[in-house]
């Protein structure tokens, strides 16, 4: 028994559950509901991904998702300021995403899933801007990574 409690250790990252949604079929008996998550994972010196996973509960979305993320994490290239190097544009879906060197001091200056994804990857200082009209936080997560990868 003892095992099973130190099983579950601190991780390196830190997860950030970004959006959950519920979703529904139909079948003979009526509508079966399960979950989908969205989590961001990142340890804020390099290093975050994004995950999703589904599920017939939260929690097990939520586990499903962070796996899935470890799975897709990437290595960020961050500047002595705190910043990214230089100006880079992603687009995924129909999320389009800028993203900006900020001078030291400056903080996050974004909104949403691109504010969740820039703090975990330990990013300080960045000025970004969700450039298309979709609130899909999924889409705007992943043209964020997209445009980090393109660093």
């Amino acid at each position: 028994m003892r095992e099973l409690r130190q099983k579950k250790e601190k991780s390196e990252f830190d997860q950030k559950v970004l959006d959950i949604r519920r979703t529904a079929r139909v079948v003979k008996g009526g509508r079966r509901f399960s979950f989908r998550a969205t989590v961001v994972i990142g340890n804020r010196t390099g290093r975050v991904g994004v995950g999703v996973g589904k599920g017939p509960d939260v929690s097990s979305a939520v586990e499903k998702a962070v796996n899935q993320a470890k799975k897709n994490t990437i290595k960020v290239v961050i500047s002595k300021h705190a910043s990214i190097p230089h100006e880079v544009m992603a687009k995924t879906g129909s999320a389009v995403i800028l993203l900006k060197p900020a001078p030291a001091g400056s903080g996050i200056i974004a909104g949403g899933p691109v504010r969740v994804v820039t703090d975990l990857a330990g990013i300080q200082n960045i000025s970004a801007k969700i450039l298309s009209r979709t609130t899909n936080k999924l889409n705007n997560a992943r043209a964020t990574i997209e445009a980090l990868k393109k660093i």
